[in-house]
């Protein structure tokens, strides 16, 4: 069992919390790599998927993870019963388009048939300074489900 931590970045912080989840994951004993840059392809059969993006305008997707979102519709894959969690990074004074793009991930990733294995988990600047402050319990919680 792999977890292939698709991440969409803008500024860096989604990219600190994915890299502290594998880091916590490595540290457990499981396998995860790490892409900033993720394609359809490289998501392999068995694989459970953790997206970890920001938002970036007006609820855009960052340009990196844009291409696989865009694959994830365009091929209407059905990915039922894969595993899944979202980290959706934002800012809440954006009003609507807060955190939209893990949000869109979240609605995308269901619509496949895809199953969370967590709530999504949205961070917001203006609570935690360092987004990977806000993520701690829940990739405590993401380890401990997944070494059971």
């Amino acid at each position: 069992m792999k977890v292939y931590l698709a991440v969409g970045s803008v500024y860096g912080g989604a990219a600190e919390v994915a890299e502290e989840y594998q880091r916590a994951l490595s540290e457990a004993g499981l396998a995860a790599e790490l892409d900033e840059a993720p394609r359809v392809e490289r998501l392999g059969a068995e694989d459970i998927l953790l997206v970890v993006t920001s938002t970036t305008g007006q609820g855009e997707l960052p340009d990196a993870i844009q291409p696989f979102f865009q694959q994830l519709e365009s091929q209407a894959m059905q990915l039922s019963g894969r595993p899944f969690a979202v980290v959706a990074l934002g800012d809440s004074s954006y009003g609507a388009s807060f955190a939209a793009a893990g949000r869109a991930f979240q609605h995308k990733l269901e619509d496949l048939g895809a199953q969370a294995i967590q709530p999504l988990l949205v961070i917001d600047a203006l609570e935690h300074f360092q987004a990977v402050d806000g993520a701690q319990v829940a990739i405590q919680s993401l380890v401990e489900a997944l070494t059971r």
